[in-house]
């Protein structure tokens, strides 16, 4: 088989491990707050990505690992901002995801493709007439989806746009900052950085228990042990034999995959206009990560 063949089924087992996720959250908050769904699946995520780090180190595999104290910092820095970003993101979504479905929670937060690009506007890099129809798109999409769906727009919708804004911001800034760094610490550290926080606004806001949280511990673990931790790693392995735009599109079928087990697993079924806001949403994610016809210059 070849790599890029086997990248790309790698990262199509990402993307549904993902798609899973959604549910995982939705059943989890059955019995415990957004808060404490939040800081346990997070604490796991980085509990389980500390041998990786750990195995990388020894065998050599990392070639960003931080060696002198100014490198430490600013990986610890850089995590610390990124866990920030994780949080709001997280936090808008694990609250979104308690008055919208799965499925619609799912096309939403993918809304970051889309956004990413024009976030990059701010830092003056060029956006593509594809980028700016696949914006169009995915309004029209979203009109589907949250205004004529057989829910109609609800606050869990407002809540998961705020979701993808969040999501967005912190792709860009890792891109733009933290690009030169070693991907699984920084992922290890903004981990337990947002499950810090989460626990402080668990003890504020919410009345968590033990009993509680091991009657859905389930989700938790798939949560944190496999959409986190494991989810992540599979990711830089797909990446190394995948092209970028085309580890995107696989990636974005998170969406999808959401929709689906959310209809399998939990029933929440779809209806005839929410499916369509999915199919448009998503082709409008294909299309904003299509490349731009290079123009050739006649002399």
């Amino acid at each position: 088989m070849k790599q890029q063949t086997k990248g790309c089924l790698t990262l199509l087992l990402t993307a549904m491990i993902w798609g899973a996720a959604f549910v995982a959250q939705s059943e989890g908050m059955q019995y415990v707050g957004p808060f404490t769904m939040q800081a346990t699946r997070f604490f796991l995520a980085g509990l389980v990505l500390l041998p990786v780090v750990f195995f990388c180190d020894r065998r050599g595999i990392t070639q960003n690992r931080p060696v002198t104290a100014a490198q430490q910092k600013r990986h610890l820095l850089c995590g610390i901002l990124c866990g920030l970003f994780l949080f709001g993101g997280s936090s808008l979504q694990q609250l979104g995801i308690l008055y919208t479905t799965v499925g619609k929670s799912g096309f939403i937060t993918a809304l970051y493709i889309i956004l990413v690009p024009i976030i990059g506007l701010f830092l003056k890099k060029r956006v593509g007439l594809n980028v700016w129809c696949g914006v169009v798109l995915s309004l029209v999409g979203l009109y589907f989806l949250c205004m004529r769906g057989a829910t109609g727009l609800n606050p869990g919708d407002l809540l998961t746009f705020g979701c993808a804004i969040f999501f967005s911001f912190h792709i860009t800034y890792i891109d733009s900052v933290c690009g030169s760094l070693d991907g699984i610490r920084l992922s290890c550290i903004q981990f337990f950085t947002c499950s810090a926080i989460s626990a402080v606004c668990m003890f504020a806001f919410e009345t968590p228990s033990w009993q509680s949280i091991f009657s859905c511990w389930l989700p938790i673990v798939y949560a944190g042990v496999l959409s986190g931790g494991a989810g992540y790693t599979l990711q830089i392995i797909g990446q190394k034999n995948t092209p970028p735009v085309l580890a995107s599109i696989i990636m974005s079928l998170e969406s999808v995959f959401a929709a689906i087990f959310g209809w399998l697993l939990i029933q929440q079924a779809l209806s005839g206009w929410e499916l369509l806001g999915c199919a448009l949403m998503f082709t409008a994610t294909i299309l904003a990560q299509l490349p731009e016809r290079q123009e050739k210059h006649v002399k």
